[in-house]
């Protein structure tokens, strides 16, 4: 089974301005239409059994529509995630009705959310979500449409890490998009994933072998980012890869289906 750790996609009426907008603001292409049906058509090209919509709520307010929309996507090929604005003043109630709705994890983005990852307000809402059995995920590192200064940099995810021992935590992007170095120096060897979204083509062959190899295979995640990553493009590129079959396969989707309990 092929799983596809974080792919993006919008409601069918806002996708094309969604996706137009976010495109502009990273002068990046799109590989996809940003909806779910374009999504399994990308899937099929790439042999791709499985992808995980990672959702964002820019605004309190949206956090509800958003669980509902996941839910009523998933499917035997879409799963997706929730998410919960720091700001909303009822998270917790937004975060046990994301468990009632059968999501599996939920998804921060630290830029978009304006909030720093290692903030002392946000402790109480992963310890929460860790309560919940979500596996929590995060933007981790540089944003191509956001200008400086970071909020999830390695050293912070540290720090926050610090608050979270026992959760399923996954940094994005290798663990920190063009951090790679303080990712090696923070991160590798500590008890999170990485996924390897919009990261494989701008970091270096020698430095993710060394990171596959100190940090390991099973905390590595398959992730192409699409639609402004090309899922048919990261999967050639894992399946020419050197790499031993039970490596290829752990990355490749046997880590996410222990982690989202899927039987591969």
């Amino acid at each position: 089974m092929v799983i596809d750790f974080h792919v993006h996609c919008f409601p069918d009426d806002i996708a094309r301005r969604a996706t137009e907008s976010l495109s502009k603001a990273a002068d990046l292409p799109l590989m996809s239409d940003g909806t779910v049906a374009g999504m399994k058509a990308s899937m099929k090209r790439a042999g791709i059994d499985k992808s995980l919509i990672l959702n964002i709520a820019t605004k309190p307010s949206q956090t509800r529509r958003i669980t509902q929309w996941s839910s009523s996507i998933q499917d035997d090929e879409i799963m997706a995630f929730g998410s919960v604005h720091p700001d909303s003043p009822d998270w917790e109630d937004q975060l046990k009705d994301m468990k009632t709705a059968g999501l599996k994890g939920i998804k921060f983005h630290p830029e978009y959310q304006d909030f720093y990852v290692d903030d002392p307000k946000m402790y109480p809402i992963y310890e929460k979500a860790a309560e919940l059995g979500f596996i929590i995920i995060f933007h981790a590192g540089g944003d191509l449409g956001m200008p400086e200064p970071y909020h999830c940099t390695p050293d912070r995810m540290r720090r926050a890490l610090e608050t979270m021992a026992g959760a399923t935590i996954v940094a994005a992007h290798m663990g920190g998009f063009e951090y790679w170095d303080d990712v090696e120096r923070y991160l590798v060897g500590e008890d999170i994933f990485f996924d390897t979204s919009f990261s494989l083509h701008e970091m270096s062959p020698e430095q993710f072998r060394r990171m596959l190899s100190e940090h390991g295979y099973h905390r590595l995640l398959f992730a192409s980012d699409s639609p402004w990553g090309n899922q048919y493009t990261e999967t050639e590129r894992f399946r020419n890869m050197d790499l031993t079959d039970e490596v290829r396969n752990a990355i490749m989707g046997g880590n996410a289906a222990r982690l989202l309990g899927l039987t591969c």
